[in-house]
């Protein structure tokens, strides 16, 4: 596909063709590779979010301080966890940093030897989000928690309907509910930010983060059970470990090695499948030193480790995401809905899911949703990003229905870069630049967001 520039009256031709609002989502061009650029550009506000610094489980009140941040990558250079929604399957995941160092919080470097439900962003004992529709490009309010949010893409966290029957191989309609707003008659406006590209990123000519080899700092297999560098958890606290309270409910736990309760002790994640009601977290083996330590604020009892920090990261993936049948849509549990996603680890270690001022989210302190379905049996996957910029590429990612598929996102300076992995790569000790270089400068759809 020829390069388009997003203000020009052919790009609007090409989203008129193209694209198309299915229940509130606009979806465009299916693609292998999404390049966001300029993702923290330090042009906008303030560059702070709301900190936790202490959670009274007596009246379920949380404190919270204004914590500023700066630089490449920011938030997202701080540590991160990673986190996996059934119906999937992970047979490999790989952390990696330049082999010259990892620039800033990078906490990996050493060697080491109640039930719930969600609608991703949703917190489960609140209503989904109030999400204002607009045009694809056209500015978007949300009321998260009684936080209102803008961001310049279509996305809407709405559920939508069921479809009148799965056709994996394809794009599914759905009808939505409720209704999303009728298209204008013309094409609709162009994201100023926005184009779709058949030409290299080039962002390994302009970075010289990338320019070296990168080095493993953490390893999943399945069919091996090996787990080097990391931990699995979920949010089971009270069930084996971590803690329970009626006023925030469970913390996070150690997970079981299906996935679907807690545990007492790290468990490896076994060969199997995720149920849609399952998340697994994955985080750094490192554990923190303390509440209020080395790790910011947590509930005393907390299963509690870092994430994975710093400015220039990698994470490697290989996995599916099956169809579990499901297809009715339901706001406090998605199912049959797979997602992969990263969080600022601070808002799994306060409270994921509870009250706005118990978590920093709400405040920017960083998402980005690289693998998601947005409703039921969807074959598309979207990707978003919540931080102090925010918006999403309206191009999507076919879901791997059957067998697996391999992955990459690469975080660097201001760009971060998602890729279907066309070739098998063998997530080794090390990766070769010319891998690195040559994965970022994929053809594929660029978001820019300056």
């Amino acid at each position: 596909m020829m390069r388009i520039v997003a203000t020009t009256a052919l790009f609007a031709a090409a989203v008129a063709a193209d694209c198309t609002d299915d229940g509130g989502n606009w979806y465009c061009n299916q693609v292998n590779a999404i390049t966001y650029k300029n993702v923290f550009n330090l042009g906008g506000p303030a560059l702070s979010y709301n900190k936790v610094t202490s959670m009274d489980p007596s009246n379920g009140a949380c404190a919270n301080t204004p914590t500023g941040y700066s630089g490449s990558l920011s938030p997202l250079d701080e540590e991160v966890s990673l986190h996996f929604r059934g119906p999937l399957t992970l047979k490999q995941f790989g952390y990696y940093v330049p082999a010259s160092g990892n620039s800033r919080r990078s906490t990996n470097d050493r060697p080491h030897g109640h039930g719930h439900a969600h609608a991703h962003l949703h917190h489960a004992r609140e209503p989904a989000p109030v999400v204002e529709e607009r045009q694809l490009g056209a500015p978007v309010t949300a009321t998260i928690d009684g936080v209102v949010v803008s961001w310049l893409n279509d996305w809407s966290g709405q559920p939508t309907a069921a479809p009148a029957a799965a056709a994996p191989a394809s794009s599914v309609g759905y009808a939505a509910a409720p209704a999303a707003a009728a298209p204008p008659a013309s094409a609709p406006a162009a994201n100023s930010g926005a184009a779709s590209s058949s030409g290299s990123s080039s962002s390994s000519a302009s970075n010289p983060s990338i320019l070296s080899g990168w080095t493993r700092k953490a390893y999943y297999n399945a069919e091996s059970g090996t787990s080097e560098g990391l931990v699995f958890l979920n949010h089971y606290g009270g069930a084996g470990s971590g803690v329970f309270d009626t006023s925030f409910g469970n913390s996070l736990s150690y997970a079981s090695a299906d996935g679907h309760t807690g545990a007492s002790s790290p468990q490896v994640l076994a060969d199997t499948t995720l149920a849609s009601s399952d998340e697994i977290v994955i985080m750094s083996d490192q554990k923190c030193s303390g509440n209020n330590g080395d790790c910011g604020y947590y509930r005393d009892g907390t299963v509690a480790y870092h994430g994975f920090g710093g400015s220039n990261k990698a994470f490697f993936f290989e996995f599916g995401m099956p169809s579990d049948g499901q297809t009715t849509a339901d706001p406090y549990k998605p199912v049959n809905m797979p997602a992969i996603w990263m969080l600022n680890a601070q808002i799994p270690r306060t409270l994921q899911y509870g009250p706005a001022q118990c978590s920093c989210w709400t405040t920017g302190c960083g998402e980005f949703d690289i693998f998601e379905v947005l409703a039921p049996g969807d074959a598309r996957c979207k990707s978003t990003l919540h931080s102090n910029v925010k918006g999403g590429s309206s191009d999507y990612f076919p879901r791997p229905f059957t067998g697996t598929i391999q992955a990459v996102l690469i975080m660097t300076d201001n760009d971060m870069h998602v890729e279907i992995l066309q070739n098998k790569e063998n997530f080794g000790a090390d990766l070769a630049k010319a891998l690195v270089s040559d994965i970022v400068d994929t053809v594929g759809s660029i978001f820019n967001l300056s």
